[in-house]
């Protein structure tokens, strides 16, 4: 193997980027973050997953859920996101991010720094996320236990333009994710 090739090839590995995925709770995000991370790191990619969930609980311990604390929130995440994706890891984001604003300034972050990055949407229509219920915040929102909850009581704004719509109500969690490597294999970021 040459120098030119071994460069080549820890490059294409060692590229990073952020992956983010928004949608609705219960739409799939973490599901298809998880099964493209795998493959990824399969493959030898330096991977991150970056859930919102564990985000809440680590970085952003405090904040609420009002529209401000929402946005500082996705700052942080995606301030994390670009840091990681600067330094060569695939970063992939599933967080909620219901508004386009919050949305736009990590985009512009990423630009700014030349940073590759994707923002995929997965549609799943809230009524398939309220059966699916993963945690449980439907039924208690129904119940009126909890307000606030996005895309039942609280905004969520579609993203208009996003680089990839997952309608991952129609498709399996593997062609989702094989969606999405596609993405970033005709983007150049792996």
């Amino acid at each position: 193997m040459t120098p030119t090739t071994r460069n080549h090839e820890m490059n294409a590995t060692g590229q990073g980027a952020t992956i983010w995925l928004t949608g609705l709770p219960s739409a799939g995000k973490t599901t298809i973050a998880l099964a493209l991370a795998a493959r990824l790191a399969d493959e030898g990619h330096r991977v991150e997953v970056l859930d919102g969930d564990e985000i809440r609980t680590f970085l952003s311990a405090g904040l609420g859920f009002s529209r401000e604390d929402r946005h500082t929130n996705v700052q942080r995440i995606g301030f994390v996101a670009q840091l990681l994706a600067s330094h060569g890891v695939k970063t992939l984001v599933p967080v909620i991010a219901p508004y386009a604003d919050s949305r736009e300034a990590v985009r512009k972050r990423h630009q700014a720094a030349g940073t590759g990055y994707v923002e995929v949407h997965v549609a799943t229509p809230v009524e398939v996320c309220s059966v699916r219920d993963v945690k449980g915040l439907y039924a208690k929102q129904a119940a009126g236990e909890l307000s606030g909850l996005t895309g039942v009581d609280d905004p969520y704004e579609i993203p208009a333009d996003p680089d990839l719509r997952i309608d991952a109500h129609e498709q399996t969690v593997e062609d989702s994710a094989a969606a999405l490597y596609a993405l970033l294999r005709d983007r150049r970021l792996l």
